[in-house]
């Protein structure tokens, strides 16, 4: 039977920490009506016996303190609410000990903003990681080690587990389930608790938002032209010569301080204005085409699915006030 420690941090959230317990004690129950053993030994692992989460809106009794627990073979963690570096602050007994147990055998997974936590165990440096798109700036902030993958909606390597925003946690719960339990276990936990179950990006519901939280102003002045100028032809050499620098040390310099490069900020910005125009559904795609800058109907697509994960027709159609009767 494979033990399974949901971790309990102090200010975790509700959701992400009962959700995984309800689908994992699930597998169990199925295997039960198969007539067969449970599957897992799924327990609350906390620092106290009783653990405030959701901003104190609740609180949960664990199953088991964490010096109690001496192996487990899987490791949950679910997201953080709040002040994140307060957080890690707060939940920094668990570090040593997530550790320890993955250098004894044991896997670990991260769900949403639990990331934070996993990271700060460097147990991620040098691998890919998902997180919410939200926190993306602040994580490659604190974590300039990792190497944050913003699409995904799960990242596995070498035992270590990774989710991206809020409720795509169940995406890595199932991914998680099928490893261990099969595919028509994962299948039909879906089905029960109606989660869609092809999900592999979380693209399509990322809202760009520039890294500004930096102190090179020459970057921010472009920056701001950028986004105040997205309708028009944008090019490097404009840029750099607006900004009196050479156009090497000037693209250095904006990848440093943004982590896009400045192709990809000005095209982050233009499909972002072309969402939202599609989202209000007043106009037609070359409509909205023309008023980003492009002319070309081949490069628009091409960009706009690089970005987004869809079409922008299927985009329309998904997230369209008009679509959806709003």
């Amino acid at each position: 039977m494979k033990h399974i420690s949901i971790l309990v941090p102090k200010g975790a959230i509700l959701g992400s920490l009962e959700g995984s317990r309800q689908l994992l004690t699930q597998v169990n129950d199925f295997f039960k009506m198969r007539g067969a053993a449970p599957l897992f030994t799924v327990q609350l692992v906390g620092l106290t016996a009783e653990t405030p989460v959701s901003g104190g809106l609740y609180t949960i009794h664990t199953d088991r303190l964490l010096a109690d627990v001496k192996k487990t073979d899987l490791i949950i963690i679910p997201a953080l609410d709040g002040d994140l570096t307060k957080s890690l602050e707060d939940n920094k007994a668990f570090m040593p000990w997530i550790v320890q147990q993955y250098a004894q055998g044991a896997e670990v997974a991260s769900l949403c903003l639990g990331a934070f936590l996993l990271a700060k165990t460097g147990l991620l440096d040098g691998r890919h990681c998902a997180t919410h798109w939200l926190a993306a700036n602040e994580f490659r902030k604190m974590f300039p080690a990792v190497n944050l993958v913003t699409s995904k909606i799960i990242t596995d390597e070498q035992g270590i587990y990774t989710s991206g925003g809020a409720f795509s946690y169940m995406n890595l719960i199932l991914y998680l389930v099928e490893k261990y339990a099969g595919l028509d276990i994962a299948i039909l936990l879906a089905k029960v608790f109606a989660i869609e179950f092809e999900r592999e990006s979380q693209s399509p519901f990322i809202i760009f938002q520039g890294q500004k939280d930096h102190e090179d102003e020459p970057v921010k002045k472009a920056q701001d032209y950028i986004e105040k100028n997205y309708q028009d032809k944008i090019t490097i050499e404009q840029l750099s010569d607006m900004l009196a620098l050479s156009r090497r040390n000037f693209e250095r310099r904006f990848k440093k301080a943004t982590a896009n490069t400045v192709v990809e900020y000005i095209q982050r910005v233009k499909m972002e204005v072309a969402k939202k125009d599609l989202e209000g559904g007043k106009k037609n795609i070359n409509e909205v085409m023309y008023e980003v800058g492009y002319t070309d109907t081949k490069a628009f697509r091409s960009t706009f699915k690089k970005i987004t994960g869809l079409l922008p027709i299927d985009y329309r159609n998904k997230y369209s006030k008009i679509g959806v009767g709003i």
